[in-house]
C-alpha cells in the first residue's frame, strides 16, 4: 500500500550515496511516486568529477528527475501536487574550502525548501550531519536544548548546523525532521572519490597491497594508533530508518548512527576478515589538512531516535555490515 496515492515524494540528491538507498528503500516498500532531485553529471564523470553518478539509479523505479538548480521553478504551482521531500542533496565533501558555496548550497537552498514545506505543509526530512558536534567535547546528544553550544570544526559542518540553528530560532524545528548521520558506508558511494568511505580504499589495498593503511593518532594520550572511533552504519540502515521518519509524524532533531563506537582497527579487521586475508595494518601520519579538523570519536546517543523508530532503528552488527558489503559490493563493483 502506498504512503501517498496521487502525490509525489521529491528526493533531492536522489542519485547520491544515501540519496540513491532511499530511493531503493521506497522502491522495496511499494512507491514510486518519487521525483528525483540532482546533478548526474556527464555519462563517465571524468570532467565534472562526479564518476557516473547516474549508474545509482540503474534498476529503480521513479516518475521524474529534474536538476538541482530548476528545482524552485518546477515547484512553481505544483504544490498540490506535493506530499513529502526527502532533501539530502548538498555538498558532502568535509574538506571543502570555499565557506560562500557552502553557505548557498548547503544552508540557504535548505532553508529556501524548508520554508516552501511548511509554507504547503509538507513532511520534511533533511540531512544534518554528526559533522555539527565538533570534537564531541559537548557530547552526542540530539536534545534540542544543546544546539547552541555545538561547535564544529569545518565549514561544512557549520553549513549543516546553521540549518538546524534556524529551524530551532524560527520555532519550527518541531515541524521538520533533521536527521544527524554518523559515518555511513555502504553500496553506491563509488562516485564520491575522496570522500567515499574508508571502506573502498581499505578493500583495495588489501587486494592490491596485502595491507590497510590507518592515520596514526593525533592524540595518543587518549587513543592509540587505530583506536580511535567512530560510529559507522551500513547505508541500508540509514535509508530503512530515513524512510520510517518520512512515514512518521514526530518532529525535530534524530541522530542516526548504531550508538556504538568501533575503533577503525576493528573495521579494518572487519575487511580482512570479509576478504579471508591474513591481518596487516600500518599506521601513517595525519594530514596536515585534517590536523585540528578529525574527530576522534563519535557514538550517536539513539535514545530519541529509538523511541521514534522502535523496530526500524535495529541496526546491522558493523563486521556483519562490512562483509555484506564487501563480498556482495565492492569485489563485484555492485549497487544496491
Amino acid at each position: 500500500m502506498k504512503l501517498y496515492d496521487d502525490t509525489v515524494i521529491v528526493v533531492t540528491g536522489g542519485s547520491g550515496f544515501i540519496g540513491s538507498a532511499v530511493v531503493r528503500e521506497l522502491n522495496d516498500k511499494g512507491y514510486d511516486n518519487i521525483v528525483i532531485v540532482d546533478n548526474l553529471g556527464s555519462q563517465d564523470g571524468i570532467q565534472d568529477g562526479i564518476q557516473g553518478k547516474w549508474k545509482n539509479l540503474v534498476g529503480k523505479r521513479f516518475y521524474d528527475v529534474i536538476h538541482k538548480s530548476t528545482l524552485f521553478s518546477w515547484l512553481e504551482g505544483r504544490q498540490d501536487s506535493i506530499e513529502a521531500f526527502i532533501h539530502l542533496g548538498a555538498c558532502s565533501n568535509t574538506l571543502e574550502t570555499d565557506a560562500n558555496y557552502l553557505l548557498e548550497n548547503n544552508y540557504r537552498y535548505t532553508r529556501k525548501l524548508a520554508e516552501y514545506a511548511l509554507h504547503h505543509g509538507h513532511r520534511f526530512v533533511y540531512a544534518s550531519s554528526a559533522a555539527t558536534y565538533g570534537d564531541g567535547s559537548q557530547g552526542f546528544s540530539d536534545a534540542h536544548a544543546g544546539l547552541e553550544d555545538l561547535k564544529p570544526l569545518n565549514m561544512y559542518g557549520y553549513s549543516k548546523h546553521l540549518v538546524d540553528l534556524w529551524a530551532q530560532r524560527e520555532g519550527c524545528l518541531h515541524q521538520l525532521v533533521g536527521l544527524k548521520y554518523f559515518n555511513i558506508f555502504g553500496p553506491n558511494e563509488y562516485h564520491k572519490g575522496r570522500m567515499a568511505s574508508a571502506l573502498v580504499r581499505m578493500t583495495k589495498d588489501v587486494l592490491q597491497k596485502g595491507k590497510i593503511s590507518l592515520f596514526a593518532s593525533a592524540d595518543p594520550d587518549h587513543f592509540a594508533d587505530g583506536e580511535q572511533k567512530r560510529d559507522f552504519l551500513y547505508v541500508k540502515d540509514a535509508a530503512r530508518m530515513t524512510v520510517a521518519f518520512l512515514e512518521s509524524d514526530v518532529g525535530g532533531i534524530f541522530n542516526v548512527g548504531t550508538g556504538q563506537a568501533t575503533s577503525w582497527n576493528e573495521l579494518a579487521t572487519a575487511v580482512f576478515h570479509a576478504l579471508k586475508k591474513p591481518v596487516h595494518i600500518e599506521y601513517i601520519p595525519l594530514p596536515e589538512d585534517l590536523v585540528g579538523k578529525y574527530q576522534n570519536f563519535t557514538q550517536a546517543d539513539r535514545a530519541k531516535t529509538s523511541k521514534a523508530l522502535g523496530a526500524s532503528a535495529i541496526t546491522t552488527p558493523v563486521a556483519d555490515a562490512v562483509c555484506d558489503y564487501v563480498q556482495h559490493y565492492l569485489l563485484q563493483e555492485a549497487r544496491w
